[in-house]
């Protein structure tokens, strides 16, 4: 297994060899990648699975959060093929995919920015999202975990399963990256690029108890999984 200081010495050789590569819009990063986007998540599948079992029995109403074409839905409707499930993501091109493999299942798509959707009060048993949120800063995570825990049913659960930083170091060293990339390039601060910029796990547990929630399960796998409930 590799050591945090390999791991740290790898990411930084790798930062200095794509100094000059440009940052990618967001949906257009994965329309190029769709044909083999699923292939390439195929590395988390174990993570997937263990996503779907950590979802409790019962939830009948879900809100999927940059669902993509789906990967973690597979598993939960092989769980429970009468989950009704609404997905958001900016990428239409990945929605039809996931319509097109579960065209019998109670899908509805939504093509919009999941900051800007409005999940509504107490609507859903759970929301999710699966490897999408260490994308963006925590200065708009909270802000839309907040919102998360006010859309959720009274009891209802978060289910978030992501890249962790291994350290603040890395935390800090990607955060200082993206907005070095980012003022380069002139992007504007409202355009999604796609770029990690994850944070520990310590800093994760944090916005979400700050959001209103409580950190009931954590599975440390190759993708970590953190389950927190409302708690109204």
């Amino acid at each position: 297994m590799q050591s945090q200081e390999e791991y740290m010495r790898g990411l930084k050789q790798w930062l200095h060899n794509t100094e000059d590569v440009p940052l990618e819009e967001m949906a257009e990063f994965f329309v190029r990648r769709l044909e083999g986007y699923e292939e390439h998540m195929s590395v988390w599948e174990e993570s997937y699975r263990l996503f779907a079992e950590v979802l409790p029995s019962g939830c009948r109403k879900i809100l999927d959060l940059g669902c993509g074409t789906g990967l973690e839905l597979d598993h939960i409707w092989q769980k429970d093929p009468e989950i009704e499930v609404t997905g958001v993501d900016l990428c239409w091109d990945m929605l039809e995919k996931l319509a097109d493999k579960h065209p019998d299942r109670r899908f509805t798509a939504v093509c919009q920015d999941y900051f800007q959707y409005d999940p509504g009060l107490e609507q859903w048993d759970a929301v999710i999202s699966f490897e999408s949120l260490h994308h963006f800063l925590p200065e708009r995570k909270r802000e839309l975990y907040r919102k998360i825990c006010r859309s959720l049913k009274e009891g209802g659960v978060f289910i978030l399963g992501d890249y962790i930083a291994c350290c603040e170091e890395e935390e800090q060293l990607l955060r200082a990256e993206y907005e070095k990339r980012r003022k380069q390039s002139a992007i504007p601060e409202n355009a999604f690029v796609h770029f990690d910029i994850p944070l520990t796990l310590e800093h994760e547990k944090e916005l979400l108890q700050e959001a209103g929630f409580t950190i009931e399960n954590v599975l440390d796998g190759d993708a970590v999984i953190i389950m927190g409930r409302n708690r109204r």
